[in-house]
């Protein structure tokens, strides 16, 4: 927010408007920035602002420093959401999180490729995320393999796994309980994504993928009701 309200900026931000017919309407980078965070705006107008903000952060000429740090903005409520669910996750300390998505996204932006790309804010954001939780996963593996497996803490058919189990192990029980509905269990009650942000994802409706998840989520209980 401090760079964007720097005189160098301003200027590079006319020459935008200048340069790309998506932004040449607007007065300012916080009249641009007000109608990406505005709900009520049609998603077929903010995508095709964020293409022109994507190729001008693309171009490597004086303005694209500028268009970077505007897609930034652009993407920032987003961002937080990715950093919030990652500090929960434990994927690093606050400052590590922030850091890692804020360069992170910097590149997607960088060597996003359009011609591969429909909606940008929800591919950048995704992969970001995806990337995140892979890592992490990725780094829990190797700590495993590092260390020796204690007999005792290994659990029995039929015990239930803790939060930190494998991966894997809890992949395969959902499938084993909820069928083909375990991505999207695991998507909303453990990497806390919403339901809207997995009906998209998955390509549903929210209202079949609140379908699924309810019905996914009472398989579920009438499962742990029979261990008590």
């Amino acid at each position: 927010m401090f760079s964007s309200s720097t005189l160098g900026f301003q200027r590079n931000f006319e020459a935008l408007r200048r340069t790309s017919e998506p932004l040449a309407h607007f007065a300012d980078p916080a009249a641009l920035l007000d109608t990406l965070h505005v709900s009520g705006r049609g998603p077929d107008q903010k995508n095709r602002i964020l293409v022109a903000l994507v190729l001008a952060a693309q171009s490597g000429d004086a303005t694209s420093d500028c268009a970077l740090t505007l897609m930034l903005l652009a993407l920032w409520p987003g961002l937080d959401a990715v950093r919030r669910r990652s500090i929960w996750r434990r994927v690093g300390t606050s400052d590590e999180v922030a850091s890692e998505i804020l360069a992170r996204a910097s590149e997607a932006i960088r060597g996003l490729d359009l011609q591969r790309v429909n909606w940008i804010a929800a591919t950048i954001l995704r992969n970001i995320e995806r990337d995140l939780i892979r890592t992490r996963q990725r780094e829990d593996r190797h700590q495993s393999l590092r260390s020796e497996a204690d007999p005792n803490e290994i659990p029995a058919d039929g015990e239930v796994l803790s939060g930190d189990a494998s991966p894997e192990l809890l992949h395969r029980d959902l499938v084993r309980i909820v069928g083909t509905d375990a991505d999207l269990v695991i998507r909303v009650a453990i990497d806390g994504f919403s339901q809207s942000e997995v009906a998209t994802e998955l390509g549903l409706s929210e209202a079949a993928t609140r379908k699924r998840y309810q019905r996914a989520t009472r398989r579920l209980r009438d499962v742990l009701q029979e261990f008590r």
